[in-house]
Parts: structure tokens; sequence; C-alpha cells
């Protein structure tokens, strides 16, 4: 068996033999390649070899774990937030309905931005996880307002978005609104429009039914219910944030990352989003086993390595 250290030399060796084998066709996978040689070459002499360093990447390094804070605004819930202080661009973390801050995807990230000295902020909604308020009583509205005050009163200077599912829908909204802030979108499952559209896609005795109880449900593997429950006003209210009806003014780099066996959230919902940004730098990356929560150790490592190159391009063109 080999020793942690000929394995790390091993894998050493490996990288730079595709970071030499990338520059000989002169494209964006050289710069990606000879990225990881230098970052891993620096994970082996720092951080007791590049198997721990990526393993602790993944599990989320709690040794250096961020405290929670609480951020608090006139009027309105205080908001639970952890922030590593770094360089720019920096990341803010999105998560998507029902969910908080310390998901795996969440904590990945922080643990990425950490070893790259990158600043990193990630938050709780509204009546979501440590943070004030009633989830039944949020709307669209509400948690487009929460991520606003993150990048104007938390966020220092563009930040690369991040955005699960319903959290993929707010990074679009507050990209709109604050563009100056806006560096790069990463989209996981983005879920723009999707329950106002699920609920129209509906029969209209099937509509009828929900509007007279004034509620509508939708099962779910994700609550212990099994259920979301969604008021009519929270549909209505949903309705005025649409994006998808016309072109979607953002011109920043976007990516958008989506399981095609989402049972969820369809994946061509990324599709259309892609097809309505007037960014021209746009991909859509399709995981073909992926679901909705793409939080399997090869996802999380798919978004952390979008995220690297995007910090990289942002980084050059300065």
């Amino acid at each position: 068996m080999a020793s942690p250290v000929n394995e790390d030399l091993l894998l050493l060796l490996a990288l730079a033999a595709l970071a030499i084998l990338a520059q000989k066709s002169r494209g964006s996978m050289a710069a990606v390649a000879l990225r990881c040689w230098r970052r891993g070459l620096s994970q082996i002499s720092s951080h007791g070899g590049f198997a721990a360093s990526s393993s602790r990447l993944l599990a989320g390094d709690r040794r250096h774990k961020s405290t929670v804070q609480f951020a608090s605004r006139p009027e309105l819930p205080k908001l639970a937030y952890r922030k590593v202080k770094g360089k720019s661009p920096g990341v803010v973390f999105l998560p998507g309905y029902g969910s908080n801050m310390n998901g795996q995807k969440a904590e990945a990230l922080e643990e990425f931005c950490r070893s790259l000295g990158h600043s990193y902020l990630r938050f709780d909604y509204t009546g979501h996880g440590a943070s004030e308020g009633v989830l039944a009583e949020g709307t669209i509205g509400t948690w487009k307002k929460d991520v606003l005050f993150v990048l104007d009163e938390l966020a220092e200077g563009p930040q690369i978005m991040v955005g699960s599912s319903i959290g993929g829908w707010l990074m679009l909204l507050a990209a709109i609104a604050r563009p100056d802030k806006t560096a790069a979108l990463v989209g996981i499952s983005t879920a723009a429009d999707h329950l106002v559209t699920s609920f129209n896609s509906l029969s209209l005795e099937a509509r009828k039914e929900f509007e007279e109880k004034g509620e509508w449900t939708v099962p779910t593997k994700h609550s212990e219910e099994g259920v979301y429950k969604f008021n009519m006003d929270f549909l209505r209210e949903a309705e005025n944030h649409c994006v998808l009806q016309s072109p979607i003014p953002i011109t920043c780099p976007v990516r958008l990352i989506h399981g095609l066996k989402d049972e969820d959230v369809p994946w061509h919902i990324s599709m259309q989003v892609a097809e309505r940004v007037l960014s021209p730098d746009v991909d859509v990356i399709l995981r073909r086993h992926g679901q909705h929560r793409m939080k399997e150790k090869d996802d999380i490592k798919l978004m952390v390595y979008t995220i690297d190159d995007l910090i990289d391009k942002l980084t050059t063109l300065v």
C-alpha cells in the first residue's frame, strides 16, 4: 500500500502532466489545470497532504468555522449570518426554501473561500434557521429584501452569488437590483418562477380547490411534514417577482448547474434562465445523476471548481 506522501506525489505528478497536456491545447483548460497544480502543491505542503485537504473541503473544516452573528434592521427581524473576511470578489451563499446556512454546500464553500483567502458570507433568510421571523409569513419579496440588505450592509465590494433552488431565483432578483454588487452568478437547481408556474400549471379544478382552502400543499421529501404549505397571498406576491417572461437584464458571467434527476425543480428552468439573461457569458452544466439538493461529493466538487474558475476569470480581467 502506498504511503500518504507517495499518494500525494502521484497526485501532484498527475496534475502536472494534465497541465502540460492542457497547455498544448492553449485553451481555458490549461489555465484551470495549471491553477489546480499550483493549489495542489500549496495544499500538500501546508495542510498535511492533498487528500487530507480535499476531504476537509468536502466535509467542511470545523476547526476554523466562522461564528454566528446577528444583523439588526430597523423594524425588521434580525438576520443570522456567518462571515469570513478576505479578498474580492467575495462569495455569498443563498440557501433554498426552508433550508439554512449550515448545509453541506454552504460549509464546503466557506472552507474553499478561506483556503483561497477570499471573503465569504452565508446567512439565514427571515423565518429560516437562526434568523428571527416566521417562515409561513415570509414572501419572495421579504427574502429579496434580506439578500439586498446583506449585499448593501454586510458584503464589501462585488460578490459571486451562489443560489440554491429558490436561492437561485433570489440571486437573479438581487443581481437585477444591484448590478454593481454582482460579479458573477452560480445557480444550483435554480427555481426561478417555479412556484408560480407550478401552481398555474395545475388544472382549473385543482386551483379552485386550493384557492377555496386558502392554501396550496406541495408534497416534498425535504420537510418533516412531507409537504410545503403556501397560502394564496404568498403566490400572488410571488407573481410580482417572476423573471422568465422577458429578457433578464443581467450581464455578468452566469453559471447554472442542474441535475437531470431533479424531481423538485425541472432542469429546463435553468435552460430558460440561460436563454433569457442578456449576458454573453453563460454556461449550463447538466449532471446526469444529479438530484435537487446537489449535495453529493461530486456535486460539491463541481460547484467549487465552477466558482474557482470564475474567481480566476474575474481576477484575470482586473
